[in-house]
């Protein structure tokens, strides 16, 4: 392992900047300032110049596929260049401390992981469940010391949960040579939100961070997801990943994330079966009034979603796969309408009055005016709106939206080729 010292001269010298180009491209000067705040973070911290070791896994978009994952559906996602740093070195003892930026210090001991009810909602809740993760894989921990800082916003619908969770878990895992897999580390994030964090959860965020790219992802096996990269050359399409910020997060609507899952599974049970994916479409049609009778419409409406978007997931992958951005953009348009109108997650309606999302779409149909694609990103009731901007119309779509929403609220995204990596000290 390389010193502090050593770390920070080589980002003086810039001898990081081709793996920081590889992860951001564009921004290899901004994310040296970030190493470098979190090495300085460390070291004021523990009051150490020791060796330490850097891990960064990223935020994740969802580009089709909105609540599929956790019914055993497909999803096309892609990580981005917003990411979780980890600046990672053991330590003497049977504790791993953990200090995020801004944040609180958090203490797990490993002779204590099993899941407390009281930290649910918290860092210490995620720390101690990827820990738990990693120990009961065979890993065999150690103390250790974790300075980790973040640019993937919570509330932002690019999973600042999963990127955070697969960070540590990778830090931990590069540590003490647990020679976890990508798709083991994101599970073990997973089961540490869902289980210990208390955020039912699929598991598409997590492998989205750890595999990195654009990938398409088959959740059949719901343990061991089928992962296809995608080969795109998205500079190509004449457009832009945008996200624009409505200025609420979905951060504290758990509980309307939780019914969509709910109440999915549901109309499976009522099939006799734990997910939508091993019910028949059609069956779903041709039971309508029964199911409406016995559960409401909503589930139901909810699992019609369920069966078109999986479906609309695999044709985007193939549009992408095939160079079709003109039929990639029709599918994300119909997938927006069907979380609209079928899945229904653009607000809560315990709070009807505040519809910050769904007004973030009326403004892009109002400036797109049929060009691009948007729709709601990621679990909704809030937090972000995903555009997909022609190039030409960025300048004044972005002018326009921050004049009625506010300043920085578009924010450009590059797709990040890699997931979670360790970053090497060249010679």
């Amino acid at each position: 392992m390389a010193t502090i010292a050593q770390w920070k001269e080589a980002l003086e010298r810039r001898a990081l900047d081709e793996q920081l180009e590889r992860l951001s491209p564009g921004h290899a000067a901004r994310q040296r300032g970030r190493l470098a705040r979190g090495l300085a973070g460390f070291a004021a911290q523990w009051r150490e110049q020791g060796p330490v070791r850097l891990f960064s896994a990223p935020g994740r978009t969802e580009l089709g596929g909105n609540h599929t994952d956790h019914q055993g559906g497909r999803v096309l996602c892609a990580a981005v260049d917003l990411d979780t740093l980890v600046i990672a070195a053991p330590a003497e003892g049977e504790v791993i401390e953990l200090v995020s930026e801004g944040f609180s210090p958090c203490r797990v001991a490993l002779s204590d992981l099993a899941p407390r009810p009281a930290e649910r909602g918290t860092t210490a809740a995620l720390l101690r469940g990827v820990a738990a993760g990693l120990q009961k894989g065979g890993c065999s921990l150690g103390g250790a010391r974790l300075y980790a800082l973040s640019d993937v916003l919570p509330g932002s619908g690019l999973s600042s949960s999963a990127a955070f969770e697969v960070a540590v878990a990778a830090a931990l895992n590069g540590l003490f040579e647990g020679g976890r897999t990508p798709l083991e580390l994101a599970a073990i994030g997973q089961q540490a939100e869902s289980g210990y964090f208390g955020k039912p959860c699929g598991m598409m965020d997590q492998v989205a961070s750890a595999v990195g790219g654009i990938a398409q992802l088959d959740f059949a096996d719901p343990l061991r997801p089928a992962v296809t990269p995608l080969s795109c050359r998205w500079e190509d399409s004449g457009h832009q990943l945008c996200l624009v910020a409505t200025g609420s997060s979905h951060a504290d609507l758990t509980e309307d994330y939780a019914a969509i899952p709910r109440e999915m599974g549901e109309v499976a049970a009522w099939f006799g079966w734990e997910r939508l994916c091993q019910v028949e479409e059609e069956a779903l049609y041709a039971n309508w009034a029964a199911l409406t009778q016995a559960l409401g419409e909503r589930p139901v409406l909810r699992a019609a979603h369920f069966f078109r978007e999986d479906r609309r997931a695999a044709q985007e992958a193939e549009a992408l796969a095939q160079g079709d951005f003109c039929t990639f953009l029709q599918l994300v348009r119909q997938s927006g309408r069907s979380s609209a109108f079928y899945l229904q997650n653009l607000y809560s309606p315990t709070r009807p009055r505040s519809q910050p999302l769904t007004a973030a779409l009326a403004l892009c149909d109002r400036l797109l005016a049929g060009q691009g694609a948007y729709r709601v990103h990621g679990g909704g009731f809030g937090g972000t709106a995903l555009v997909l901007l022609p190039n030409e119309l960025a300048a004044p779509f972005c002018s326009a939206m921050e004049g009625a929403l506010g300043p920085d609220c578009c924010r450009s995204l590059s797709i990040r080729p890699a997931g979670a990596v360790e970053f090497v000290l060249p010679q």
